[in-house]
């Protein structure tokens, strides 16, 4: 696991004692349900309550959205015992008996092993020595690998799915539905349903024919099927039939006995291929076990090796001259007896390079020439023939069933302890394991056995023996026995994950006419659903031949996982940011590669069942896509675009995106210069940087006038706008408003901007840097009513301060981002980063978590959970837990506060008229001149001293682009628009006197610092004044000021808070934290107050990017 976590403490705890955090009565009632959590505790006046007592001083300054944004704490104490199973009926009930908690697998038992089972089946038994001898040893091994290299790049695809949250059980119908929308996942989920349904069906008349064939032929109820195939296809089609209705009582009567046969089944596969590894190498230089009758070239069956000679009167005579004419062939050629099994030394491994495929009649012989291969329209006596065409594609349909079972791992994920770890490594190390099994098998086969024999299908030239048994060790019975338990146990394992997935397919209500199918029995046996799979079944076992069958289930296996490559890709491709899969060694081009090997295997193999199966998947996804749909007629291609537009735009708007699909739209609030050229063209760079070149977004600006005078101006600057766009690659579309308020017209533009489900989610606005210089209190005013403009709009906010820091789209940066969780309002703070590590500029940086732990939250556990909860989240950072304690007010605390509420005095006497104003001034001139150290704000001293231990600036100044940074000077703020060039004296006078007053609040004296110490009470303070010194004193001309309790517990979060960050983060590429909610009072004085806390928050930090939420979770653990 990457994730590494470290507690520090920040102050040293007062002897108070843990607790469990979130334990709080305001937090004990939070349940998270898929949204921000409620926390009903506050009172109206500013005071918290009692029970509000983990937001008091420390976190006061978010208290009055606690209710809807509660701390990190008490939203990972709601996480801490979430279940990713589906609930049962008897949850609701509170006296129902809890149900056991689910067996928590590890890789080997719960991914590989059931992998390894599924993987392996009658194929390997049956039929892999027929395609090896036929095919050769090179193209034998080209099918194999073929198809193995199919499943492993579907797996890769499918770890991708799997590990990219939690997904339950149901397999590539979940995966596939939860990816690519309902259309596709029933679509899947009936062709996985199907193929299911059909290999269950192979698995049984497999069966019977092993126990026909090989064990016992005398219950043959047809004849000798050995001279009539139909009399064999027939006896399958009879005892598959009563072997399903066995097999489908023992899965309606009791499920937990096929779980158990499972392991039986599973411990027979791996004996039985152990024996035959053993028997390849005990039989290294051959035996004489298995002897064949060849007449010329050409492979008889049925004569005993005795009687294999020409001998006048002899078995041969009589049946090759019948008549006393002998068969041309028969008189032409002489017989020999042929050692089957020649053994690795004999080197009959180059013999069996070469492929040797046939046409349907023509006769198994050495080479191809036609004189010993062709009928002549002669009788074929005792030859053994081809039953059916062979070529390269054919035998891959007819062997590709023997690689399926990939998804047995992740059906179990909800079963798992680590799912998103065991899934990925258990199945790829399955389909290595059994790959190299295969491989393996075809050459030793090709290096053993003799040809002719090799391609004896049923092995009727050595008495109907099973090759491959009588290549074991010790004894035939251990293949032939363990291969039929082997594959009764598949095809209960079939027979019982069919009916389920149909049910699960039935329930989600997305194909209306399986409704009946979702019933479940009264023991919750999916009964009806059984059935429909026994009828489907049986219809399969009609067909009788496995070499039918085998093709025709490969097509919907195939279908399966084209879908689960097509979805892996197209994820891939579009990085969506819900897309994080844990499993990191995938690609789009591997996808793709799998997809196209998926598709190609289908038309290879048979075009027509290709097409059967394409056309099931589409009937069904054009039946769920358009049920109750109106149809609409275009004109040519022109009415489809028009068409396709609508429908996705009014698909878009049939409600808000589900958690997962939830990505960023911006809105991109732009101000502009006296050129009309966007102030701050970084903002439009960090936009681009946080789409990473996908989605659209819009930057706007607005105008101050009337628009039929400025109706020019505003053409000119949308174009600069466009122009800057495509300079810095932002996608998107650009407007500007005209409008006689600045504040209304971003108003309008945030109600009103996009179309459908294109509006935008995500607001931009830029940090007003010059307010405390203003002389008035629009460039505040315009910032906090844009910001309760898209509080009230449900949309999340970006406020990026520093933005002339911020580095460019060109740069590469590197470093660390540095997330402050506080509070959680949807988990924007762990998506941001993510996206901007999406771009090349921020690629190379690390992301660290911090989040704050009071006095009563466990700071142990709090590490356990966000452990967890990164963990799921697939995002890797390093996390620290910040224990702040509940440490009393400091004098500096107080001091600033103080300092803040006498600048509000000020500012409120400048209304005066111009001499009462001049006296003040005149006033406060003298004052500053007492001391001679005061020709510096001494804020900055206090600051410094503050944070001594810091090794930066503590104020950062923000310049202007292309411009020396000046202490004085900051730049006007980016949503304020600019002013006429007209000034008066008064102007001039006025704002002479507000630098002055900003000065002289930036004052006070370092000797007052007494950090951590108690607030003393007013009185006292007013007592001892002098002795902390000159900087509370009252200033001349103006009034003893008491500040607001609930002003002093904010101004000591943003102070506390700060110390930390600053300490923490002063070195961090960029800060991002959550912006405190906007005061509810709209006071002068209270807005006045919330921007110098967020100044004082984010002090001493060169980038900071404030974050606030649009009420709604943007990230979620699931897939």
């Amino acid at each position: 696991m990457s994730e590494r976590f470290k507690v520090t403490k920040f102050d040293e705890p007062s002897g108070k004692n843990y607790k469990n955090y979130g334990a709080t009565s305001a937090e004990s009632d939070v349940e998270l349900k898929g949204k921000l959590l409620p926390d009903p505790g506050d009172t109206d006046d500013g005071l918290p309550k009692e029970k509000d007592k983990c937001c008091d001083t420390n976190l006061y300054l978010y208290h009055e959205e606690i209710e809807d944004r509660p701390r990190a704490a008490t939203f990972l104490s709601s996480l801490a015992d979430y279940s990713n199973t589906i609930p049962t009926a008897s949850a609701a009930d509170p006296d129902a008996p809890k149900p056991a908690p689910p067996a928590r697998m590890g890789t080997l038992i719960g991914v590989y092993l059931p992998c390894i089972q599924n993987i392996f089946g009658v194929i390997l038994f049956i039929r892999l020595t027929w395609v090896v001898g036929t095919a050769g040893a090179i193209q034998g091994f080209l099918i194999v690998l073929t198809c193995c290299c199919t499943t492993m790049l579907t797996a890769i695809s499918m770890s991708a799915i799997a590990t990219n949250g939690v997904v339950p059980a149901g397999g590539s119908y979940f995966m596939i539905g939860r990816s690519l929308g309902p259309e596709c996942g029933g679509a899947v989920g009936m062709l996985f349903y199907t193929g299911t349904t059909l290999a269950a069906a192979m698995y049984i008349v497999g069966a019977v024919e092993i126990v026909l064939t090989y064990m016992a032929p005398w219950m043959s109820i047809f004849g000798d099927f050995t001279k009539d195939p139909e009399a064999m296809y027939n006896n399958f089609r009879v005892y598959g039939t009563g072997l399903l209705l066995i097999m489908g009582m023992v899965v309606f009567v009791g499920v937990k006995f096929v779980n158990k046969f499972a392991t039986i089944a599973l411990a027979c596969v791996i004996l039985s291929i152990s024996a035959v590894y053993a028997g390849i190498f005990v039989n290294f230089n051959g035996n004489d076990k298995l002897q064949m009758c060849v007449l010329g070239k050409r492979l008889l069956k049925d004569i005993h090796i005795s009687n294999c000679s020409k001998d006048p009167g002899g078995e041969l005579e009589q049946i090759f001259c019948p008549n006393g004419t002998c068969d041309p062939y028969y008189h032409t050629h002489e017989v020999s007896i042929v050692q089957g099994i020649k053994g690795l030394a004999s080197g009959v491994f180059f013999d069996n390079l070469q492929d040797s495929f046939l046409q349907l009649g023509q006769y198994i012989a050495y080479g191809k020439e036609p004189d010993d291969i062709e009928q002549m329209e002669r009788p074929t006596y005792n030859q053994i023939y081809a039953d059916l065409t062979t070529t390269f594609t054919i035998l891959i349909g007819i062997f590709f069933p023997s690689v399926t079972g990939i998804m047995a791992g992740s059906n179990r994920s909800g079963d798992l302890a680590d799912a998103q770890k065991s899934i990925p490594i258990g199945t790829i190390c399955a389909i290595l394991t059994t790959s190299t099994v295969y491989l393996s098998c075809v050459l030793l086969f090709a290096g053993t056995v003799d040809n002719l024999l090799l391609r004896d299908k049923f092995g009727q030239s050595i008495g109907g023996k099973l090759v491959v048994a009588n290549m074991a060790w010790p004894n035939q019975w251990v293949i032939l026995i363990g291969s039929f338990l082997s594959t009764l146990g598949a095809g209960l394992q079939s027979l019982t994950g069919a009916p389920r997935l149909l049910q699960a397919i039935a329930k989600d209500e997305i194909i209306p006419f399986l409704a009946p199918f979702a019933v479940s029995s009264s023991r919750g046996e999916p009964t009806r659903a059984l059935l429909l799979t026994m009828l489907i079944c049986q219809c399969g076992i009609l067909l009788g031949n496995v070499d039918i069958l085998a093709p025709l289930l490969s097509m919907f296996f195939l279908m399966c996982y084209g879908f689960v490559n097509l979805a892996c890709a197209l994820q891939t491709l579009l990085k969506t940011p819900n897309w994080r899969p844990r499993f990191k060694y995938y690609h789009w081009s591997l996808s793709l590669a799998g997809l196209t090997l998926c598709i190609s295997i289908m038309f290879m193999t048979s075009w027509f069942y290709a097409l059967i199966a394409m056309g099931m998947a589409g009937l069904i996804y054009k039946y769920i896509e358009y049920r109750g749909a109106e149809k609409e007629w275009g004109d040519g291609l022109r009415g489809l675009a028009l068409s396709a537009a609508r429908y996705s735009l009014l698909r878009l708007e049939e409600g808000p995106p589900h958690t997962k699909n939830w990505r960023p739209q911006v809105l991109v609030l732009a101000k502009l210069n006296d050129d009309l050229n966007p102030k701050y063209r970084k903002m439009l760079a960090f936009a681009s940087q946080l789409k990473a070149g996908k989605g659209l977004a819009v930057c706007v600006s607005v105008l101050g006038g009337d628009f039929t005078r400025r109706a020019g101006e505003a053409s000119t600057a949308k174009q600069n706008l466009r122009k800057c766009m495509e300079e810095e690659k932002v996608k998107g579309f650009t407007d500007v408003l005209v409008a006689h308020s600045i504040a209304d017209g971003l108003s309008h533009f945030v109600q009103t901007t996009g179309l459908g489900g294109l509006k935008p989610n995500t607001v931009i606005v830029g940090w007003p840097y010059g307010w405390r210089q203003s002389e008035d209190d629009r460039t505040w005013h315009v910032f906090l009513h844009t910001v309760r403009a898209v509080t009230a709009a449900r949309m999340a906010m970006l406020v990026p301060k520093g933005i002339n820091f911020f580095p460019d789209s060109t740069e590469k940066v590197s470093g660390n981002i540095d997330i402050w969780w506080i509070v959680h309002d949807g988990g924007m703070l762990m998506l941001l980063p993510f996206l901007l590590k999406q771009h090349r500029t921020w690629k190379n940086c690390k992301m660290r978590i911090f989040t704050v732990a009071q006095m009563e939250d466990n700071s142990i556990q709090m590490k356990k959970d966000l452990k967890m909860f990164l963990y799921q989240l697939r995002l890797e950072a390093e996390v620290e837990v910040v224990e702040m304690t509940d440490s009393d007010i400091s004098a500096y605390t107080y001091e600033r506060t103080l300092m803040m509420e006498q600048r509000n005095q000020m500012l409120r006497e400048l209304r005066l008229n111009k001499k009462e104003t001049l006296g003040m001034m005149q006033n406060l001139v003298d004052y500053r001149e007492q001391n001679a150290e005061e020709k510096l704000p001494l804020v900055q001293a206090i600051v410094d001293h503050h944070h001594a231990d810091v090794k930066t600036a503590s104020k950062v100044r923000f310049a202007e682009p292309g411009s020396e940074p000046n202490p004085n000077d900051a730049p006007s703020p980016p949503l304020a628009d600019s002013e006429d060039k007209e000034t008066d004296d008064k102007d001039d006078f006025r704002s002479s006197l507000l630098h002055i007053i900003d000065s002289m609040w930036d004052s006070s004296d370092e000797n007052s610092q007494c950090e951590g110490a108690p607030s003393p009470p007013l009185d006292a303070e007013k007592k001892d004044s002098n002795a902390n010194g000159d900087a509370l004193n009252p200033k001349p001309n103006l009034p003893n000021i008491t500040p607001d309790e609930g002003t002093v517990r904010r101004m000591h979060t943003a102070v506390k808070l700060n110390e930390v960050i600053v300490s923490r983060s002063h070195d961090a590429q960029l800060v991002i934290l959550n912006l405190p909610g906007p005061p509810r009072d709209t006071k002068l004085e209270r807005e006045s107050n919330y921007m110098e806390f967020l100044e004082v928050l984010t002090e001493g930090l060169e980038k900071v990017l404030m974050v606030r939420g649009g009420g709604r979770e943007v990230i979620t653990i699931y897939s």
